[in-house]
């Protein structure tokens, strides 16, 4: 009798198991990168106006050590601030940050 109930339960789990449905999610990806493209470096004075005021306005404190550019326009720049924290940030021509 014991092996005919635990029989009987295992084909019932097993069942449900398999009939489960699968679920999407919607939703809206969005996903940016930074293209692959070799960065060559450049003056702080070739930095668009746009990516300038965009680090005066988050970074105020930033003192930018070293500007990069690549053939698609976005820049790579090594930035130090006033804590002494150092770091990288990307953007693109238009001042919007690019998460890498």
């Amino acid at each position: 009798m014991r092996k005919l109930f635990f029989g009987i339960a295992l084909s019932i789990t097993s069942l449900t198991a398999c009939a489960q449905e699968n679920k999407v999610v919607k939703g809206a990806v969005m996903e940016m990168s930074v293209a692959q493209d070799k960065f060559s470096e450049i003056s702080r004075a070739e930095l668009p106006e746009a990516v300038i005021k965009a680090i005066d306005t988050y970074y105020p404190s930033a003192v930018i050590g070293r500007a990069y550019v690549n053939n698609s326009q976005q820049f790579r720049l090594d930035i130090t601030l006033k804590e002494g924290k150092r770091g990288t940030i990307y953007a693109d021509k238009d001042g919007d940050w690019i998460e890498r």
